[in-house]
């Protein structure tokens, strides 16, 4: 007679720990190669760009005029690289779940955890965590070369400024939400061409599209876009980033919003996830 261990007689039918499904995904996410060429593209973008926004901002300091000295953010400029990191950052967001409905392999997944709420949560879980890593790094990286490089050529910020501190911080948790972002997108398209499109657009294109309105009308708008979020929570000044005049909310207001915007594609993907088949 075949006996059942009290462990097993500890979870009912149909009944998992989360902490195993955490460790399932976090095996997924760490054994494919697009999170290794995701974060090296953040990595890349986000250190090697604010690299040469900071090199060219040191060589044309003496050069600029005074509304350029006046406006001039270093912490801002140091972090230009994070404008690119945010698309490597997406991907990586979108091909966490996208990747699993391109292959079949989220019906083995389901098979095996039917509560779909549970997957999708433990999806951002993990990919939240190796993100705000990630994004956390590459910030501070990106500072700290910048302002090296400017150092001695153009006035530099420092850590020991509360809002400098933040501003750097708010670089890496802007691109850990944004990818939490995709990563609802992903759940609600399931395609993987179709969810990046759709996050390239709401980042890219909406800008563009926005910018060809009289400003009355476009500037009030664009506060609310993404990449205007992120430019606020770049900067120490309070007209956004060091090539940017358009109005943005407050840090923690514009945190929050963008909070929002993750956590509405997240739910909204959750519930098509329960509603229709994989």
């Amino acid at each position: 007679m075949v006996t059942t261990s009290p462990r097993m007689r500890a979870l009912p039918p149909g009944r998992y720990r989360f902490w195993g499904v955490l460790r399932a995904e976090w095996t997924k996410i760490r054994t494919v190669r697009s999170t290794v060429w995701c974060v090296l593209a953040t990595v890349v973008a986000g250190i090697g760009i604010g690299i040469l926004a900071s090199a060219s901002e040191a060589s044309r300091w003496r050069n600029g005029g005074v509304i350029d000295m006046v406006l001039f953010d270093p912490t801002s400029v140091s972090l230009t690289g994070l404008i690119f990191g945010q698309l490597a950052m997406g991907v990586l967001g979108v091909l966490t779940m996208s990747a699993e409905y391109g292959s079949g392999s989220i019906r083995a997944t389901l098979a095996a955890i039917p509560r779909r709420p549970v997957v999708l949560g433990a999806k951002a879980v993990i990919f939240g965590g190796v993100a705000l890593v990630v994004s956390e790094a590459v910030s501070f990286a990106a500072f700290f070369v910048g302002q090296a490089i400017m150092s001695g050529s153009a006035p530099t910020a420092t850590l020991s400024d509360h809002v400098v501190l933040r501003a750097v911080i708010g670089g890496g948790l802007f691109l850990t939400v944004l990818g939490l972002f995709a990563l609802g997108l992903a759940t609600i398209i399931r395609h993987t061409a179709g969810s990046i499109t759709t996050f390239v657009a709401i980042l890219l294109i909406l800008p563009l599209i926005d910018a060809a309105f009289p400003a009355k009308i476009g500037w009030p708008i664009a506060r609310y876009l993404p990449a205007q979020i992120g430019a606020g929570m770049t900067s120490t000044k309070s007209v956004g980033n060091h090539v940017s005049f358009l109005p943005s909310f407050p840090f923690w207001h514009g945190f929050a919003l963008l909070c929002a915007y993750a956590i509405g594609s997240l739910v909204v993907g959750g519930v098509l996830m329960v509603r229709r088949d994989p």
